[in-house]
């Protein structure tokens, strides 16, 4: 599992980076419409099975992916200035979340916190005082595809405090910071070619491993709140809350049936842990087919278009983009975005 963790290596193919990329971006567009639905109403909606293929010309993103490419620009940007550091992350994801929350495109039902933050942020406020400190919203996980794509030279600490980071400009939770961690791992290990069945016990023992670790460095006093004596004891409860949802997880697997909803089994993803849970869920279930993961997950009773994003992601590390509708990738809303970003981060990895 250590020589899984350090990637030491591994060579991104632009095609695993499509795939991560338009994956997340095709899930998000899938389940768009099915958030905030019962099953009961999305079946209905869309008989027999939910939604099968992409509406729209173009085919709709929510806030889900357009914060995706506000993370995966930032650090493009920070790549740029050469080593990353807390100032130049911090400035570009300020100027490039700002963006976002000030764009008219930000009206696909955003997250509260990812909103009040930005507002904060766009205020001028210091980070530590523009986050929310109590939010473990899905926000959190959803944008941290990006941070997967970092070259190797990298190394694996820091782009652990550069997922918990990125989280950590909206969202202050402890575990909204873990389970951040825990999607930008989940895509590196599948891009190094970690098989599905071995997923879950590297997660395992990367919550335990990271448990005693607080990157002060780079999450400064996000620590102190009532409460909370040690930056220690705060980052432990994160990754104990994660930890819990990924043997859940573990369990359900055993009695799953890919016909249920899986929010029945690992939560209905409003929140960081069991977004990454239930993802993952729909993701295991179909390894081998990313169309039907993503179909999958836009049948849910919880945050479907974040459960979608994520499992496509992960099902485009896998795959890339071979398995997936070849006109999908014109239809697609930020189509040039996506291929270009794609193609930025591939030229770090050659």
């Amino acid at each position: 599992i250590q020589k899984e963790l350090d990637m030491t290596e591994r060579k991104l193919s632009l095609d695993r980076i499509r795939g991560v990329l338009f994956g997340a971006a095709f899930g998000d567009s899938l389940a768009g419409p099915t958030e905030f639905k019962s099953v009961e109403d999305i079946l209905t909606a869309w008989p027999p099975e939910g939604p099968q293929e992409l509406e729209g010309e173009p085919a709709l993103v929510t806030d889900d992916t357009q914060m995706m490419l506000a993370v995966g620009e930032a650090l493009l940007y920070m790549l740029k200035a050469g080593a990353p550091t807390t100032e130049t992350l911090e400035y570009e994801l300020r100027r490039t979340f700002i963006a976002w929350f000030s764009s008219p495109k930000n009206n696909r039902a955003p997250g509260r916190a990812c909103l009040e933050a930005c507002e904060n942020l766009s205020d001028g406020q210091k980070w530590l005082e523009a986050t929310s400190l109590s939010s473990k919203g899905c926000g959190a996980n959803m944008r941290v595809q990006p941070v997967a794509l970092l070259p190797k030279s990298i190394c694996p600490l820091t782009r652990a405090a550069i997922a918990q980071f990125q989280a950590a400009l909206t969202h202050g939770h402890a575990t909204a910071l873990a389970a951040a961690d825990l999607t930008r791992l989940t895509i590196e290990l599948l891009l190094a070619g970690v098989g599905p069945e071995n997923l879950i016990e590297a997660l395992v023992e990367y919550c335990k491993k990271m448990k005693d670790i607080y990157i002060s460095g780079w999450l400064g006093d996000l620590w102190q709140r009532p409460g909370v004596d040690s930056a220690l004891s705060y980052t432990a409860r994160g990754w104990d809350e994660c930890l819990l949802k990924i043997t859940s997880l573990d369990n359900a697997l055993f009695d799953y049936d890919p016909s249920e909803d899986p929010c029945l089994y690992t939560g209905d993803g409003w929140i960081a842990e069991e977004a990454l849970a239930t993802a993952l869920l729909c993701f295991l279930s179909f390894p081998e087919d990313p169309v039907q993961v993503i179909r999958r997950a836009a049948v849910t009773n919880g945050d479907s278009d974040s459960i979608a994003c994520l499992a496509g992601s992960f099902a485009g590390a896998y795959t890339g983009t071979v398995l997936w509708p070849e006109d999908w990738f014109t239809e697609i809303e930020y189509a040039d975005e996506l291929d270009s970003m794609s193609h930025a981060f591939a030229s770090y990895s050659e």
